[in-house]
C-alpha cells in the first residue's frame, strides 16, 4: 500500500519541525505523495468558557495571522502555501473533517507520551486516532523530563 495524500497536524511548538520531517520522508518513499498541513485554533469563546461578555473576534483573528505566520515557518519549502491550513475548532474533530473532505489516506500528529492522569484526560494524538479513517501516525516529541505544550 502507498500513500497519495499525508496530512500533518501540528501544534506550532519547536516539535511540530520533527513531525513534518518524518511526513516528508513518508512522501519521498510514496512516490512523492501530497502532503498539506493544519493547525487547529480553538475557539476563544470555549477556551475561556464561552461566558466572557465582550467581542473576541479582533483577538481571535490575531491569533488566526500569528498561526499562519508560524505555520508558514514551519512549511515552507516543504509545502506550497495553499496546502497550509488553519482553522478554527476543536482538533480531532477538525483534523477528522479535512482528512475525509481531502482523500488523506495518513495523518501524521506528535505525541507526548502521556501517562497517569494527562493520559486519561486524552490528547490530540489519542483523539485523532480513535476518530481517524485512515492511518494515523504518531511521532514521538519531547525530551525526556521537558515539559512540552500540546
Amino acid at each position: 500500500m502507498s500513500y497519495h495524500h499525508i496530512l500533518v497536524a501540528v501544534d506550532l511548538t519547536k516539535d511540530s519541525h520533527k513531525v513534518l520531517e518524518r511526513a516528508v520522508v513518508i512522501a519521498e518513499r510514496n512516490n512523492g505523495a501530497k502532503i498539506s498541513i493544519m493547525h487547529t485554533l480553538e475557539p476563544l469563546g470555549f477556551a475561556y468558557g464561552g461566558d466572557i461578555p465582550m467581542d473576541l473576534t479582533s483577538i481571535q483573528d490575531q491569533l488566526d495571522e500569528h498561526a499562519k505566520t508560524r505555520l508558514a515557518e514551519i512549511a515552507t519549502p516543504h509545502i506550497a502555501p495553499a496546502d497550509q491550513h488553519v482553522v478554527v475548532g476543536m482538533p480531532d474533530t477538525e483534523i477528522h473533517r479535512f482528512a475525509a473532505d481531502h482523500d488523506v489516506d495518513l495523518i501524521v500528529v506528535g505525541s507526548h507520551g502521556r501517562h497517569g492522569f494527562a493520559l486519561l484526560l486524552g490528547s490530540t494524538s489519542t483523539g485523532v486516532l480513535h476518530g481517524a479513517q485512515c492511518d494515523v501516525l504518531a511521532v514521538r516529541v519531547g525530551n525526556k523530563g521537558e515539559k512540552s505544550v500540546e
